[in-house]
């Protein structure tokens, strides 16, 4: 009896070993692909896994950096803000032709819309939430959200063109995802407001772990190359029988 308590606490010890993460590749993919029992994604199916997770979720941390001039009389914040950086949660929704980069209801008055207007850079930060009803794991790093996909997007703030927010129905696609931001859309009697999209120019990408996935950044042709019928039929961990949520393009 106590050897075969012994042995079936070995066997638990091995598993639980052979499950857990290599420290040494948490935040880092290991030199040698061959030192690691997983297949680690290629940067293409990392982007694809990337692009599920913009169609799957819509909010986002927007991030920019403070301008160094001196704020106007009219804004009340601290003169020593310059090279600062604020992130703050803000809606998104991927819309029209050019999904891989979000679309953006800039309110004027909101601090990250005049930080960009002063020229900062602006970076969205995403990770990748689970479904609540999703299958249970066997170990307690499968949905860690250490080893859970997140990724920043790094570019600009471009303006949509009346054209663009004909054409690709921005108004519908935005409120099918924010119902309640029907209240700030442009013309609205709170606040300034106008439709933009972040132009994606660099992608830094945290798949998980690094011995089980990518880490680094994703070339932008890569992340624009995307199809998405290669997105619709993506699938994360945890995606079993959640089918459906994410919204093709022809149907909006």
């Amino acid at each position: 009896m106590v050897m075969h308590f012994a042995a079936c606490f070995s066997l638990l010890l091995h598993l639980a070993a052979s499950a857990a993460p290599n420290l040494q590749h948490a935040f880092a993919n290991p030199d040698n692909s061959s030192s690691t029992i997983y297949s680690i994604p290629t940067i293409r199916e990392s982007a694809t896994q990337a692009r599920r997770v913009l169609n799957l979720s819509n909010i986002a941390t927007l991030s920019t950096v403070f301008p160094s001039s001196s704020p106007s009389s009219l804004e009340n914040r601290p003169d020593n803000l310059g090279g600062s950086a604020a992130g703050l949660m803000d809606y998104y929704a991927s819309c029209g032709s050019q999904p891989y980069n979000p679309t953006i209801l800039a309110i004027s008055i909101a601090t990250s819309f005049k930080n960009a207007r002063a020229g900062s850079n602006v970076t969205l930060s995403l990770r990748y939430h689970p479904p609540s009803d999703h299958p249970p794991a066997d170990d307690v790093y499968t949905y860690s959200p250490a080893n859970l996909p997140r990724f920043s997007l790094i570019g600009h703030i471009e303006a949509l063109s009346p054209s663009e927010i004909e054409t690709d129905n921005v108004h519908k696609c935005f409120l099918r995802a924010h119902p309640d931001a029907e209240a700030w859309t442009p013309g609205n009697q709170i606040h300034a407001s106008s439709w933009t999209k972040l132009v994606v120019e660099e992608v830094y990408w945290i798949g998980g772990f690094g011995d089980r996935a990518y880490i680094g950044w994703i070339p932008v042709d890569v992340w624009r190359g995307v199809t998405e019928h290669q997105v619709r039929n993506a699938r994360l961990v945890g995606e079993d029988g959640w089918e459906g949520k994410a919204q093709p393009l022809e149907e909006l």
